[in-house]
């Protein structure tokens, strides 16, 4: 027997209260008489990310992932003949984004799209040619504080974290569809968890009476899995598998790379890229990327000449990430992860 694989009694009984609250059907989960909550998002960062926009009154934005237009409603007040097209998956993001700017008019365009689509999107609008773009690849906090949308693990909700609600796979498909080698490794690679396969394991034996339904259940399964003395104090031990089940539900660290490139291939010369990343996968995806834009030559170190035609795109503008500072994260703790990088185009 392992040194961890027995809990205390106290241990057991919080597992089991979780467990035990956790199983009921997707008709539990119901909009308030009054319709859903309103759109509420806190943008992360606000002054550091529009100002390293360096916006032009008169330029062309892009608002790649609007949320609640935060950071849209910054860059329209600092237009005077300019355009700015929000872009966001959410329909209630969407239409809480065009209320909130409509007082700009037609200066601004909401469209609900993915990111990933910026230029058919932007070529639907009549763009070939924009002078900066920010994209915030956090979740929105309205997404994280609807228990009907299934991303938290403090509330109970279904098992979705679907970003868009308009189809495909959901939590519940991942959770109860994937293999525990499946599980492991997206546990693994996306949550980077240590106890991976201890907790696939343990959300394998659990489906095989029923399956797991809800936020909750899978909580308490995550609860029962990891050895108490491995999590931190004021962590909760599902916060990691949570993050890993959402990136693989929406695909979120594949998009990132060819997007990034498809807008910095439309930002004319001088236009500013800005990207706000919440952990460590993102991060690297972003600063690989944006390393190789810097860089003129990627020929082999030992190669006498260059061969192979690279050429830098795009220069770097915080040559540092950009952090929230402490007043912030006091007001706003999910700014805490946030990381900020800005390049311009050459």
């Amino acid at each position: 027997m392992g040194k961890r694989d027995t809990r205390g009694k106290k241990d057991t009984e919080s597992a089991e209260k979780l467990t035990a609250a956790g199983r009921h059907d997707y008709g539990s989960f119901r909009e308030t008489a009054g319709g859903p909550a309103p759109f509420s998002h806190m943008p992360v960062m606000p002054k550091e990310s529009i100002d390293a926009l360096s916006i032009k009154p008169d330029g062309i934005y892009v608002d790649c992932t609007a949320g609640g237009g935060g950071h849209s409603e910054l860059i329209a007040k600092r237009l005077s003949g300019g355009r700015l097209i929000s872009i966001d998956r959410d329909d209630e993001a969407v239409a809480a984004c065009e209320k909130r700017l409509a007082p700009y008019g037609g200066t601004v365009s909401v469209v609900r799209g993915n990111f990933r689509d910026v230029k058919s999107i932007l070529a639907g609008e009549g763009i070939d040619k924009i002078d900066g773009f920010l994209i915030d690849l956090g979740v929105s906090s309205h997404q994280i504080d609807t228990p009907e949308r299934g991303f938290s693990y403090m509330a109970d909700g279904p098992l979705d974290m679907r970003m868009s609600r308009d189809g495909g796979k959901t939590a519940f498909d991942v959770v109860n569809g994937y293999t525990a080698d499946e599980l492991t490794r997206i546990f693994y690679e996306y949550g980077e968890e240590k106890f991976a396969g201890r907790i696939a394991r343990r959300i394998a034996a659990a489906r095989e009476t029923s399956p797991i339904k809800t936020t909750r259940e899978l909580a308490g399964l995550i609860l029962e899995a990891v050895p108490k003395s491995s999590v931190p104090r004021g962590s909760h031990p599902a916060k990691r598998v949570f993050q890993a089940i959402r990136i693989e539900v929406n695909g979120e660290l594949d998009v990132i790379e060819p997007t990034l490139r498809d807008a910095c291939g439309m930002l004319s010369v001088g236009g500013r890229a800005a990207v706000l990343t919440f952990h460590s996968l993102e991060d690297r995806i972003v600063k690989r990327t944006f390393s190789d834009m810097f860089t003129d030559c990627v020929c082999p170190p030992d190669f006498p000449v260059c061969v192979c035609g690279h050429r830098a795109t795009m220069r770097q503008v915080t040559k540092k990430p950009v952090t929230a500072g402490e007043e912030e994260i006091n007001a706003n703790p999910r700014s805490r992860s946030a990381k900020l990088r800005a390049a311009e185009k050459i």
